[in-house]
């Protein structure tokens, strides 16, 4: 990679990926886009206004700054997409369609991410195979599938050298989710700092893959920096860092707030989400192909968000 362009350059993974991304290639070598003008400091280097169902637009960004590499992280997340699937599907799909369409003709190197919401109910719950059934029922999982297979297709029948991970819940304090099913996670170091307590609309129980964004992030950068003739899964990767129910999360901040109290008010249409998804991934295949590794597990995290989130708040 030498020049990158992302796409959904303001949603949580972007926004930290790009200033990682500039970071290592250098600020004018990364150009964000989003369909939002840009804020904070991802404005202070190259950025688009883009909307990436529109295919001509997306193309005519991609080849002014006549980048080499493509990651592509513009999409409606899990929640959001149950509420309106129609839309999730132009967004999700429309879009991914005019990436890779690009991505072929450019001849770029091509980056899309799955998530643990390409599995289903009848998908094996515990350290969930690499390759398995997939029969998600949600159309943010539908959609997920969906793009793993088009990927494949891109590369097998057009050599467009396409790669993804199966991103578990991702936990940041930088900028906050925005409407996946896992963000319960996420809201409860905020309201962990900002009351002492929080009420989880996920039940007790309810075990799901997370990954704290640094190691995300470094998962796409270690992933796209591979050697090719290593992968053999390329677009669907099994990556995760630990498994958690909600009381796990509570009681590694108790470790650093004991005074703090979890209580639940569970959403069935979110639980029932999560109860479609699998309780933790074999990562085997990830770590074998190209070497994956965290840094973070569940209490480090915890120590690391509770301080940057005071932090944050005291600004």
């Amino acid at each position: 990679m030498e020049k990158i362009l992302v796409t959904g350059a303001l949603g949580q993974i972007g926004s930290e990926l790009v200033m990682k991304l500039r970071e290592i290639y250098g600020t004018d070598q990364v150009i964000a886009t989003d369909i939002r003008k840009a804020e904070g400091r991802i404005a202070e280097g190259p950025f688009e206004v883009v909307d990436v169902t529109d295919a001509d637009q997306l193309f005519d960004v991609t080849k002014k700054y006549q980048v080499d590499t493509m990651m592509h992280l513009a999409a409606l997340l899990s929640a959001k997409a149950e509420e309106n699937p129609k839309l999730a599907w132009h967004i999700n799909m429309g879009g991914l369609v005019n990436a890779l369409e690009i991505a072929r003709e450019l001849k770029l190197q091509f980056f899309t991410p799955s998530s643990i919401g390409a599995f289903g109910p009848s998908t094996p719950k515990d350290q969930t195979p690499q390759d398995t059934l997939q029969r998600p029922t949600t159309m943010y999982g539908v959609n997920k599938v969906s793009g793993e297979l088009l990927a494949d297709y891109y590369y097998t029948r057009f050599g467009v050298d396409t790669r993804g991970v199966r991103f578990p819940g991702l936990i940041s304090y930088v900028t906050l989710p925005g409407g996946g099913t896992t963000d319960y996670a996420v809201e409860m170091y905020y309201e962990a700092v900002k009351k002492g307590s929080y009420t989880s609309y996920i039940g007790k129980g309810t075990y799901m893959d997370m990954m704290y964004m640094p190691d995300a992030i470094n998962a796409i950068i270690q992933l796209m920096e591979a050697d090719a003739n290593k992968l053999q899964h390329r677009n669907a990767f099994n990556i995760s860092a630990f498994s958690a129910a909600p009381e796990d999360f509570a009681a590694s901040i108790q470790k650093y707030m004991p005074s703090f109290t979890l209580d639940y008010a569970v959403d069935p249409f979110r639980q029932a989400i999560a109860d479609s998804w699998p309780n933790n991934l074999d990562s085997t295949c990830a770590i074998e192909e190209w070497g994956f590794k965290v840094e973070y597990d569940l209490d480090k995290m915890t120590r690391d968000m509770l301080s940057k989130v005071k932090q944050k708040q005291e600004q």
